[in-house]
C-alpha cells in the first residue's frame, strides 16, 4: 500500500531526528516532527534536482553543439537552420540520463508522500508512522536489543544509524504492530536502504531481518 510505503519513507527521517535516548519524543509534537520529516524529504529532492539540472544544461548544448558541427548541417547555407541528425549515446550520457530520471522519481515521490500526509489530517500516512513510532518508543529496548544480537561479528555502537533504523521500523513492523505482510516489509525496508544507505547495507539488513522472521517464525 502506498500510504504505508510513504509512513515508512517519513518515519526513517523522522528516526533521525530523534535522539538515541528517544527522551525528546512527546506525542503533542507529533504533527510537527512530521511536518519537518516532510520538509527535509522535498528540500533534499529539491536539492538534488537543482544539481542533476546542470547535466540537463550540459546536454543540451553538447546536442546543439553536435548538431551544429555535423557535416550534413556544415554543408547547407550558412543561413538556412540546422537539421536534425542522429546523435551517438555514449555511457556517459546514458550515465547522466539515468541519474536525472531516478532524481525525477525521487522528487515526484516526494511531492505525493508530502500531498498524502500533510495535506490530510487523519490521512492513512501519518496513522502508520504513529504506529510505527509509538511502537519503537515502547519496545526500544527489546527492539535495540534483538538487533544488537542478530548482529554477529558487529559493533552496534558503530553501526550507521541509518541502518539501525532502518531495522528498528521493520523489526517494530514484523513483532508489534503486525499489519503489513512479512515479505513487503522486507523488501522495502531494503529498498530503503538502498536509496539512503549502501548495497552493503542493503544486504546487511535484509540478513538482520531474515534472522528476525526465522526465530519468530513468521510466515
Amino acid at each position: 500500500m502506498l500510504a504505508r510505503r510513504a509512513a515508512r519513507e517519513l518515519t526513517l527521517i523522522l528516526f533521525s531526528q530523534l535522539e538515541e535516548n528517544v527522551k525528546q519524543y512527546k506525542k503533542e509534537d507529533f504533527n510537527k516532527i512530521v511536518i519537518d520529516s516532510v520538509r527535509t524529504l522535498t528540500n533534499n529532492a529539491y536539492e538534488d534536482l537543482k544539481l542533476q539540472s546542470s547535466s540537463v544544461v550540459e546536454m543540451i548544448e553538447y546536442i546543439d553543439e553536435y548538431e551544429s558541427n555535423h557535416p550534413t548541417n556544415l554543408a547547407r547555407p550558412i543561413e538556412s537552420n540546422d537539421v536534425p541528425v542522429p546523435i551517438p549515446l555514449t555511457s556517459d550520457m546514458t550515465g547522466r540520463l539515468t541519474a536525472i530520471a531516478d532524481v525525477c522519481e525521487k522528487a515526484f515521490a516526494a511531492l505525493e508522500i508530502a500531498e498524502m500526509s500533510v495535506l490530510e489530517e487523519n490521512s492513512d500516512t501519518k496513522t502508520y508512522i504513529r504506529k510505527i513510532t509509538d511502537s519503537y518508543v515502547k519496545n526500544k529496548q527489546e527492539i535495540d536489543s534483538t538487533i544488537q544480537r542478530l548482529s554477529v561479528g558487529w559493533d552496534f555502537s558503530r553501526l550507521v544509524k541509518t541502518d539501525k533504523d532502518i531495522l528498528r521500523i521493520a523489526i517494530t513492523e514484523l513483532l508489534m504492530v503486525k499489519e503489513a505482510p512479512v515479505k513487503v516489509v522486507i523488501d522495502e525496508a531494503v529498498e530503503l536502504a538502498k536509496r539512503y544507505s549502501t548495497e552493503d547495507s542493503a544486504s546487511f539488513i535484509n540478513a538482520i531481518l531474515a534472522k528476525v522472521v526465522k526465530e519468530n517464525e513468521l510466515d
